[in-house]
This record gives C-alpha cells, sequence and structure tokens, in this order.
C-alpha cells in the first residue's frame, strides 16, 4: 500500500480548513492521508461531509488503514483565528500546520505534501519571517531559494517560474544563468513525467524573455543576449532536451509565448517574474491549475490561490483547486518509479 499524504490545513481563518476536508471526501476509497491542524474541528467539518475521520496522535503517522483520514492535532484554533482575518496566533497555527506535515514527508511517513493556502501577513505577524511555502519548503530541505522552482500546472497553461516572491526592483538582478536554465530543466522534466505514455507529440517548452520583445536585439535590456540565450544553450545539451524528449525554444516575448501558449502549440513556458507567469495561469486555469514546488526531495503541490477569507466567512469556498492538488500529487507519486525524477 503506498504511503498517506499529507495535508496542511492552512490560515484557520480563511478556505483552507474548509477545501482541505472537501479534498479529502474526494480521494479514492483505497488512498489515505493525514491532514495537519486542530483535529476536533477538521472531524467536526469531515463528519459533515459524511467521513468517518479518525482522530490520531501527532507523531504517530503510518498507522492507517485503506481508506482513513487521520488527523494529526497540532494546536487548538481559538475564535480569534477562525475569525476571517490575519492574526498573530493564526499565523503561528498556520505555520505549525505546515511544519508538521513537512516533517511527516522529509521523515518518509508520507508520500507527498499538499498545501492549502497561508496568510504571509498573518505569519509575519507571529514573528516568523515568512515570504511563502516555496522559500520556506527550500530552506526545509536545505536547498537555496534558486533550486527549487515554482510552477503552475493547469490544463491550457503550464508555466514556471524564475523568480517568485522578489519586488519588480530585485528580481532582474536575481535572474541569472543558472537560475534560467534551472528552472528550464524543471519544467521539462515535469513535462516529461506528466506527457501520456506513447504521446503522439513531443512536449514543447518555450522560453520567455524579461523585457518586452524580449529586448528587441538589445534595444530595450540586454538581459536576453546575456542571460536567458546562454540559458537556452546550455539547456539544450541536457536532457531532457538533448535527445528530444522535450524540444526547447526561446527566448520569446512574453506576450508571444504566452499566446501560443494559449493556443495549444506549445506544452509550457518559462516566465521570468512573478506575475509574468501567474496572471494568464489565473486567467487560463484559474481552479484548476496547481501549484508544484519542483526540485525539492518530495512532491509538493498545492492551489493557485489565497487564503480567501471573504469565501469563508460567506461560506462560499471552492475546493476545486485543492482536490486538483491531491489528484496532481497522487499522479505524480504514483509514476515516479518510471519517469525522470524531481
Amino acid at each position: 500500500m503506498m504511503k498517506p499524504l499529507a495535508i496542511s490545513t492552512g490560515d484557520p481563518g480563511g478556505v483552507g480548513p474548509e477545501i482541505a476536508a472537501r479534498a479529502m471526501a474526494s480521494l479514492p476509497a483505497e488512498d489515505t492521508a493525514f491532514v495537519f491542524g486542530d483535529a476536533g474541528v477538521m472531524r467536526a467539518r469531515m463528519e459533515g461531509l459524511g467521513l468517518g475521520a479518525r482522530s490520531v496522535r501527532e507523531g504517530s503517522e503510518g498507522t492507517l488503514r485503506p481508506g482513513q483520514i487521520g488527523l494529526v492535532h497540532v494546536v487548538d484554533w481559538t475564535p480569534e483565528m477562525l475569525g476571517h482575518a490575519p492574526t498573530a496566533a493564526g499565523g503561528g497555527a498556520q505555520l505549525s500546520a505546515l511544519a508538521g506535515a513537512t516533517q511527516a514527508v522529509m521523515a518518509g511517513k508520507a508520500r507527498a505534501l499538499v498545501t492549502a493556502p497561508m496568510s504571509k501577513a498573518a505569519v509575519n505577524l507571529s514573528g516568523r519571517a515568512f515570504r511563502g511555502h516555496t522559500e520556506y519548503l527550500a530552506e526545509r530541505a536545505g536547498l537555496a531559494d534558486d533550486e527549487v522552482t515554482m510552477m503552475f500546472l493547469g490544463p491550457r497553461l503550464r508555466v514556471a517560474l524564475v523568480t517568485t516572491h522578489l519586488s519588480i526592483a530585485e528580481a532582474p538582478g536575481a535572474i541569472t544563468v543558472d537560475r534560467v536554465a534551472r528552472t528550464i530543466g524543471h519544467l521539462g522534466f515535469a513535462l516529461a513525467r506528466l506527457a501520456p505514455a506513447g504521446g503522439a507529440r513531443t512536449p514543447r517548452v518555450l522560453v520567455a524573455g524579461l523585457n518586452p520583445h524580449a529586448g528587441e536585439g538589445g534595444l530595450f535590456g540586454d538581459e536576453e543576449l546575456s542571460t536567458v540565450a546562454p540559458a537556452l544553450r546550455r539547456m539544450a545539451m541536457q536532457p531532457p532536451f538533448a535527445d528530444g524528449s522535450v524540444r526547447l525554444e526561446g527566448p520569446f516575448g512574453a506576450e508571444t509565448a504566452f499566446r501560443m501558449a494559449a493556443d495549444s502549440p506549445c506544452d509550457g513556458v518559462v516566465a521570468m517574474l512573478h506575475d509574468q507567469a501567474t496572471v494568464p495561469s489565473k486567467l487560463l486555469d484559474w481552479g484548476r491549475a496547481v501549484n508544484v514546488t519542483w526540485g525539492l526531495p518530495f512532491v509538493r503541490t498545492s492551489v493557485d490561490h489565497g487564503v480567501a477569507y471573504d469565501a469563508a466567512r460567506d461560506g462560499v469556498a471552492d475546493a476545486d483547486a485543492m482536490c486538483a492538488a491531491v489528484r496532481m500529487a497522487r499522479e505524480l507519486t504514483s509514476r515516479r518509479d518510471t519517469l525522470p525524477s524531481l
């Protein structure tokens, strides 16, 4: 039997607890998962969905039978935390849930990590510096930020980000040949892993430039000439591109690359900036794209949206994105032994 999934419930005051519970209702009958948060609150939510979730003590992961959902109690959620606004207490609670779920995966007690949305503001209110899941997980794994890649993998667009949570002023200085090359390689391996067996078409990756019109030959900036193109040349000589498993082209102006992606003649785009990637992803695949951190020693997936305090307050949380994140985690772990490594 496969090991369970590890689910962190995110901000108690946001949609995380609700969508985590509803995603568990979508699990196939034979699969298992541990949910990290307030076991009592999560039990009530799951029982309301007809799930007989079993509460387990923290640290007792690995005791589930097929079809069971284990609840790992990390911290009591107080009325203040559940108040649909960022709080210091809620920030500490969601970080503790993430830490517990991450430890379960890193210790080999769970096969993948699936995360509900967290509030960066709330975690920082609690006194802990936190820029996002991607950076936190890289640090926990002993990696630098630029050794992992944030991706959004959706049905219409699959995109990888060279830089993530940096200001517009800081980002250009962080775009190096090594960082661009690593991002290209990560997206190439992701597409190779997710390609259907015996598919008739070779996956195709386009690399977007940083500047308008990819710099127009240096007229609008030279990063495409000095950084992006050398990274492309380097990766063209390495797997999975060197043997033709995945095609690599660029650099293109971002508008061209994403238009081509929307029209489906390509399979993935490497973007230089956070919003250069997330704007088209959310326009094309809102609620269906999965946030994947590639380069970690374990599979991590998440939703493509934030804590949504308003939706939690109004009782209109949509669990489609969390269900998609769970499905992606199951797909990536089920094919891990036969396709390119993370």
